[in-house]
């Protein structure tokens, strides 16, 4: 049996920032949209990529890069990766245009989507057991607070200093974490050779798909369903070809971009892939509503409502880490709790936003954020647990391009309905009302999924094997 890196939870935390910087970038750099439109002299439209341009181009990448990681090394793409995301956030910080700023967001999404599968890979790579769980627990409530944390950090930065710090701080925190993690991550099998096949027809056919089912999403506030509706039915083709395409590379005795057979023979992989997806509809959408309500309704400042959101990325945070600890002694039942927890918490909140002060409702974010710790880094832990570790990378690939899928549905579909009630009734507090129960429907379609995977575990017989899946020629 290997010997587990004396190391390991050092390396853990140095992933961990680099992936924290990586996510906050998600968020982070859209209330800083105002003061790049004045500084840039940009138009709406154009301003609007630094942000979608940005969630493209990290969705596009997450599997191919997992399966790249997978086959040339973890260590090998984590730093790449990394020192490219420390050079393009020094390129968008210094743009002297629009233009330039776009490309080099672009390019920074590339590296982002490149480093996020490497974190999972390695985690399962460096842990296994009880361990494994714990440090899943540390990248979930990475995960949670990064996403909730981001119109914070934004306002404070603004408070101090131009837009452009948004980016150059990434830069001297991402060249510690790039010499640290040099010293830190373990070098594996696949480094110093290619070994594998990458699959170049399977990365164009899941990037084309993914391209045409998240463009007209991140485009949405620009017309983008409109305009760019017909791309879906084009996804759905392209995604039948993947399949049709992976399948028939596995017949034939090679490596697959993606083995279709962890969807298909590793129990929980896709039931997890299904529940991150539709529950990342209703949290990743609901930061966008409650934005717009509470700045342009109520006209608070963006630092003002970004603390007003703080107490869900504390209970998720606390939660994360404690779940961590639980999830392999009660497993799917964990997610169950948390997704009705969430569910009370969103429906709390949709309430007390209607009926009550907007200072009220702390306390039922709070609960929907214990709620969320409990779901996002168990899910992660529960769908990758029986993944063999030489398709980690490619495996956590997919789940987090199920999430920005996710995403990119709720930031265009919850903010889409808050304006349209709006319009209707000219009511914002019936806007947010109506927006956030429809992302506590999403969490309670989650928790149907979360509800079969935890029978399907049960009618499991207990001590069954594992399914072996060899990773043709992949070494992790």
């Amino acid at each position: 049996m290997t010997q587990p890196l004396p190391h390991r939870w050092r390396a853990l935390w140095v992933t961990l920032v680099a992936g924290f910087m990586t996510l906050l970038d998600v968020s982070i750099v859209a209330v800083a949209l105002p003061s790049m439109l004045r500084e840039l002299d940009a138009t709406p439209a154009s301003v609007q990529w630094v942000v979608s341009g940005y969630a493209l181009t990290f969705g596009l990448t997450l599997v191919a890069a997992g399966r790249l990681g997978d086959a040339l090394g973890r260590r090998r793409m984590f730093l790449f990766s990394l020192a490219a995301f420390i050079l393009f956030s020094a390129a968008a910080g210094a743009a002297p245009s629009i233009e330039t700023l776009v490309i080099a967001r672009l390019a920074q999404g590339i590296a982002s989507g490149s480093l996020a599968p490497q974190n999972s890979g390695l985690i399962q790579q460096l842990f296994s057991g009880a361990e494994r769980g714990r440090a899943f627990g540390l990248f979930g409530a990475t995960i949670g607070i990064s996403t909730a944390v981001g119109p914070v950090l934004g306002g404070l930065i603004l408070a101090v200093a131009s837009w452009r710090w948004i980016f150059f701080v990434n830069v001297p925190i991402g060249l510690v974490a790039l010499v640290l993690a040099a010293r830190l991550l373990p070098r594996t099998r696949g480094e110093g050779s290619v070994r594998g096949q990458l699959d170049p027809p399977g990365v164009l056919l899941l990037g084309g798909a993914v391209l045409t089912a998240m463009l007209p999403l991140v485009q949405a506030e620009n017309g983008g369903l409109r305009r760019l509706w017909w791309l879906f039915p084009v996804a759905a083709a392209l995604i039948g070809a993947f399949l049709w395409w992976e399948a028939r590379t596995a017949r034939r005795g090679r490596q697959p971009l993606l083995d279709l057979r962890l969807l298909t023979q590793t129990p929980g992989y896709a039931g997890g892939i299904a529940l991150g997806t539709v529950y990342f509809v209703g949290f990743s959408g609901i930061w966008l509503v409650l934005a717009l309500y509470l700045q342009e309704g109520l006209g608070w400042s963006p630092l003002h409502s970004g603390l007003a959101v703080t107490p869900f990325s504390v209970g998720s945070a606390a939660a994360a880490v404690i779940a961590g600890r639980l999830v392999n002694r009660l497993g799917r039942r964990l997610t169950v709790i948390g997704l009705l927890t969430v569910v009370v918490g969103l429906v709390a909140t949709a309430l007390t936003l209607r009926y009550a002060p907007a200072w009220a409702v702390a306390p039922a974010l709070l609960i929907g954020g214990v709620g969320s710790g409990l779901v996002i880094s168990p899910n992660i832990t529960l769908t990758l647990r029986n993944v063999p570790v030489e398709m980690a990378g490619a495996a956590g690939g997919a789940l987090q391009t199920g999430q920005r899928v996710g995403a990119a549905v709720g930031t265009a579909l919850l903010p889409g309905l808050y304006f349209a009630v709006l319009a209707t009734t000219h009511r914002n507090a019936e806007a947010v009302m109506i927006a956030v129960c429809t992302a506590a429907a999403a969490t309670a379609v989650a928790l149907l999924i979360a509800g079969a995977e935890w029978r399907a575990d049960h009618r499991r017989p207990r001590g069954e094997p594992k399914p072996e899946l060899q990773a043709h020629g992949a070494a992790g």
